[in-house]
């Protein structure tokens, strides 16, 4: 896994520090908790697809929601790639694209996608949108019984 993303950046983004710490927190291993306090507590939170079929998903409010997807996913499924291609950043927005490789415990069979992170910081460097677009019928496919 890595989060060292191509040249196609623009540097000092206060957006581009936020995703980067928040990816290498996450992948360092930082807690659902730890990982929360980086969002802003009134934060715009949504992934995309079948929230049926897979509850690390939908709409998530304050930090005790980003909280609950970060359990829900530890709980859920066993990350095996998190690449980044790029991150597009100026100012207090950032996009960042790559691919991910994860199956689920549940089931066992993986999910492989391509996303895109869609995020705004506040003046703090706190996250105040988290959007993610993903292969939503690839992931609720390899969650569903």
């Amino acid at each position: 896994m890595t989060t060292d993303p191509t040249p196609a950046t623009l540097s000092g983004s206060p957006a581009r520090a936020a995703v980067t710490g928040l990816f290498d927190a996450r992948l360092a291993g930082a807690s659902p908790q730890e990982l929360a306090g980086r969002f802003h507590e009134d934060v715009d939170w949504f992934i995309q697809g079948d929230t049926a079929a897979v509850p690390w998903i939908g709409r998530k409010t304050g930090r005790a929601g980003v909280a609950e997807h970060f359990e829900q996913l530890g709980l859920s499924v066993r990350p095996e790639a998190f690449e980044i291609d790029t991150i597009l950043a100026d100012g207090d927005r950032a996009v960042v694209l790559g691919t991910f490789r994860a199956v689920v415990l549940a089931t066992g069979r993986a999910m492989d996608s391509e996303y895109a992170f869609d995020v705004t910081v506040d003046d703090a460097g706190l996250i105040t949108r988290y959007h993610m677009l993903e292969d939503s019928w690839a992931v609720s496919r390899a969650a569903r019984p």
